[in-house]
């Protein structure tokens, strides 16, 4: 994911650029009086602006979407995980039981052979 932003970034920074020089370009080898040039470059500045404010203002909104995005499945993988381990939890626990009662009968059984013997 990050490659996309990454790739995404270095592509809009090209577009931007590219932009530029061909607007400047343009500009420059047009034939038109000095003060007609200056107006065109700032009418074409302002509006490389323009455009360029909006691709940073999608870019954040990606950004913010895609950090909601993680955000949420981070939520549920810890949901996903506290579940599991409260699964596992319980199975210790009918385990320890289990081994428990085991125990117990084989002392009990323990018991009572010792004192068969005794008799």
């Amino acid at each position: 994911m990050s490659d996309n932003n990454n790739e995404f970034g270095a592509f809009m920074s090209g577009l931007l650029l590219g932009g530029i020089a061909g607007a400047i370009t343009a500009l420059l080898l047009a034939p038109q009086s000095g003060e007609e040039t200056r107006k065109v470059i700032l009418d074409k500045s302002l509006e490389l602006k323009d455009k360029a404010l909006e691709t940073v203002e999608e870019a954040r909104q990606r950004a913010e979407q895609a950090a909601n995005d993680a955000r949420i499945a981070a939520q549920e993988y810890t949901q996903k995980l506290q579940d599991q381990a409260k699964g596992l939890q319980e199975q210790g626990r009918v385990i320890l039981e289990e081994q428990k009662q085991k125990i117990t009968k084989a002392t009990k059984g323990g018991k009572k052979a010792e004192d068969d013997t005794k008799e």
